[in-house]
């Protein structure tokens, strides 16, 4: 059986992912209310993904107040898919 990837093996990192994979971007504010994490944690993980090369994240500024929009990258949605049929595997699918 193929291995599961292990910076993916992490529910936050996970759940991050499976939200870029259905949209286009979205923004640190709205990655917290959907994953229900603290700030500092989905900082870190968000992080962990940038470098893997698995999602980029742009930090600006709306008015006064910083944004950082994070989106998918081509690298990470195919790990991301890579990671889902592996996970297919051990169930048997």
């Amino acid at each position: 059986m193929k291995e599961l990837d292990p910076l993916l093996h992490s529910q936050l990192r996970l759940a991050v992912m499976s939200i870029l994979m259905n949209v286009d971007e979205a923004d640190f504010v709205y990655l917290k209310e959907k994953t229900e994490s603290t700030a500092g944690n989905l900082s870190v993980q968000l992080d962990k993904l940038v470098n893997a090369g698995y999602i980029t994240a742009d930090k600006g500024f709306v008015g006064k107040k910083t944004r950082t929009v994070c989106r998918i990258t081509e690298q990470g949605r195919k790990a991301f898919e890579e990671y889902v049929e592996a996970l297919k595997g051990y169930l048997g699918l």
